[in-house]
C-alpha cells in the first residue's frame, strides 16, 4: 500500500512512457523514470545503453542528472517503472546518486506495468550509504 501522493498516477503514466524511448540494443531491458521536483517540476529518463557498458546509463540518473542540470537539487518523489513481473529496483550506483540529492524519507515508488507498486525511501534502498561515512 502506497501512501497517498497526488502527483503519483501523473509520476506512474511519465515513466510508463520513457519505457518506449528506452535505448536498449543489448539488454533489452527498458526502465522508465519520473521524478517530482520541490517546485512541481517533473523530469523524466529513461536507460540509454552504449557498447561499452559502463557509459550505460540507468533512468533513474537520467532523470535527476535532468533536474539538476536544469538548476534543481530539491526533490519530493521518484517513480521508477519496468516491464518486469515484480516491482522494478534500482542499481548501486543509481542508490548512491539518489544519497546525494534525495532526503532520507523522500518516497520511492518501485513498480512495473503490470500495476505493481512497493513504496519505500532512500533509507531503505541505502542504509549505508558512502555520503554518510564520509
Amino acid at each position: 500500500m502506497t501512501d497517498y501522493l497526488p502527483e503519483y498516477d501523473q509520476l506512474k503514466q511519465m515513466a510508463d512512457e520513457e519505457l518506449d524511448r528506452a535505448y536498449i540494443p543489448y539488454s533489452h531491458f527498458p526502465v522508465g523514470a519520473a521524478l517530482l521536483t520541490s517546485d512541481g517540476q517533473i523530469f523524466q529518463g529513461c536507460n540509454i545503453e552504449n557498447a561499452a557498458f559502463g557509459s550505460t546509463m540507468c533512468a533513474e540518473r537520467t532523470a535527476i542528472f535532468s533536474a539538476v542540470a536544469a538548476g534543481h537539487q530539491k526533490f519530493e518523489a521518484l517513480v521508477v517503472s519496468g516491464k518486469t513481473n515484480g516491482a522494478i529496483a534500482p542499481c548501486g550506483a543509481c542508490r548512491q546518486v539518489m544519497a546525494e540529492w534525495f532526503e532520507k524519507d523522500m518516497p520511492i515508488f518501485l513498480t512495473n506495468t503490470h500495476g505493481k507498486v512497493l513504496q519505500t525511501d532512500l533509507a531503505h534502498l541505502l542504509p549505508d550509504s558512502f555520503i554518510e561515512l564520509t
